[in-house]
């Protein structure tokens, strides 16, 4: 995990793809390379290789979050439903809320353009389930956004990181407002 020092903000990246450097990866790189350009602290976790609580407490640490998937069936992975399904967010008994006050940009990968609404699915679970101040639009990408699996097309690349620093400055704004990172899930 990368430290951050006093001031700056942390972004957390989270591949919810099957392996390791995918295209999922390579897309949550090219955000997180617009928030280290934007002056945060930025960590990419897989989550087919990294324990749920280990990426739950790096969630709880971080000022903001990219959660990425490929599409699946019209919606994001089973790896990241299951990390989301097993995320506390402060109800009924629930004892911590990590994603809660926090700043996310979600982006999704697929084989053609006919899955861009999936988006539409994470960023409601995030945005209304959890509380979360989520960046719009969302990204999606596929495949003619990459030059091959780890490269993004020059266009894609500057969309992401662009997007990466819009999430920093989403993250410095509800990280400075009181009311922001204190609206919680309403049920």
């Amino acid at each position: 995990m990368t430290e951050r020092s006093s001031g700056s903000l942390s972004v957390l990246g989270i591949a919810g793809g099957p392996e390791a450097g995918g295209r999922t990866s390579t897309a949550i790189a090219g955000i997180l390379s617009g928030a280290a350009a934007a002056g945060a602290a930025t960590t990419l976790v897989e989550l087919a290789f990294t324990p749920h609580s280990e990426v739950v407490a790096a969630i709880e640490t971080a000022d903001a979050v990219v959660l990425g998937s490929p599409v699946y069936r019209a919606t994001y992975s089973a790896l990241l439903k299951g990390l989301l399904e097993g995320t506390e967010r402060g109800k009924w008994g629930e004892t911590t809320a990590p994603l809660q006050g926090k700043a996310a940009a979600i982006v999704l990968t697929g084989a053609s353009a006919h899955h861009f609404l999936a988006l539409g699915d994470l960023r409601n679970v995030l945005a209304n389930f959890f509380a979360v101040q989520v960046l719009s639009p969302g990204l999606y990408f596929d495949h003619g956004g990459f030059l091959d699996r780890s490269t993004l097309t020059e266009g894609s690349a500057a969309i992401a990181a662009t997007h990466g620093s819009a999430l920093v400055d989403l993250a410095a704004a509800v990280r400075s407002s009181k009311t922001l990172s204190e609206i919680t899930p309403q049920v």
